[in-house]
């Protein structure tokens, strides 16, 4: 995982943004909203990127937007390309994951 800071324009004023990147494992072919095509199953790059939270005592942090790079297929061969996700929508996807291995493994490894 690699976080970066940088900084944009926010309401006229500068805003601390921190990036970290990470690699997400989907074993099963997935959907996100907004996007038409069923993407497969792999290991993804994806970039996270937050703000901070104003008005609190500590230091917290809100995701603001989620970057995933996808792989390239037969029709964009060459290409790369990414999606700007909501980070709420790309929790839901790594959630339906999740629920699909545990029912997977589950009938996999019966116990006995």
């Amino acid at each position: 995982m690699r976080d970066n800071r940088s900084a944009l324009y926010k309401g006229g004023r500068l805003v601390s943004v921190r990036t970290t990147t990470s690699m997400v494992v989907f074993r099963n072919p997935f959907v996100l909203a907004g996007f038409d095509e069923e993407l497969p199953a792999g290991t993804y790059r994806v970039e996270t990127d937050e703000e901070p939270l104003d008005a609190v005592s500590f230091q917290a942090w809100r995701r603001i937007r989620v970057v995933i790079y996808l792989h390239p297929d037969a029709q964009h061969s060459g290409r790369s390309r990414s999606l700007t996700i909501d980070p709420l929508e790309f929790d839901a996807a790594v959630a339906r994951e999740s629920l699909q291995q545990k029912t997977y493994l589950g009938t996999l490894a019966p116990r006995s």
